[in-house]
């Protein structure tokens, strides 16, 4: 078993979001039994959350001008509190997956760099054989060009001039080559 294939960070990030609902519900009778943080921080929310739930409903059922009652301050302040742990746990949620995010566009961008600079390698060593190599031929006696690189002028055959071309036989065009029974 690869040690190295073991998501250690996709563990840390739900160990974290199983960590944040217990601390959403402390946070949440830690609201309940405060009076400030249940004034100005659960109450408005669960209010305005309220509002918001009652208009919507009203208008899908056809009630356009209706006023609508705030929730007493008890059932506004346990709304609050769980709105306050849902956003918690939301909001830990939202964390853990922008660093996961983060981190893999980390491994991305490392690994395009270490693919530029391998690619920049190899076109260097290229380079550097080429240059090697237009070395050596330049060392060559003249008359002498390298063979199988392509240099060879086209139409040049590697045949001796001034004599038939092997295999051929004299006797003009057109003859047949004479055979055992002529």
């Amino acid at each position: 078993m690869v040690a190295g294939a073991f998501p250690l960070a996709k563990l840390l990030t739900l160990g974290a979001r199983q960590l944040s609902r217990p601390l959403a519900a402390r946070i949440k009778a830690g609201a309940r039994a405060s009076p400030f943080f249940r004034a100005y921080i659960c109450l408005p929310p669960a209010q305005l959350y309220h509002w918001v739930e009652m208009r919507a409903k009203m208008r899908l059922m056809g009630f356009r001008g209706a006023a609508i009652k705030p929730l007493n301050e008890e059932a506004a302040a346990e709304l609050g509190a769980e709105l306050l742990g849902e956003a918690i746990v939301f909001g830990v949620g939202g964390l853990c997956l922008y660093l996961e995010y983060a981190r893999q566009a980390g491994q991305a961008r490392r690994r395009e760099e270490e693919q530029a600079a391998a690619l920049r390698e190899v076109g260097e060593r290229l380079e550097r054989l080429r240059e090697e190599l237009d070395a050596m031929a330049a060392r060559l006696p003249p008359g002498h060009a390298p063979t199988g690189f392509g240099n060879a002028p086209a139409g040049s055959s590697p045949a001796p001039s001034g004599g038939p071309a092997p295999g051929a036989e004299g006797g003009g065009a057109g003859h047949a080559p004479a055979g055992p029974g002529h």
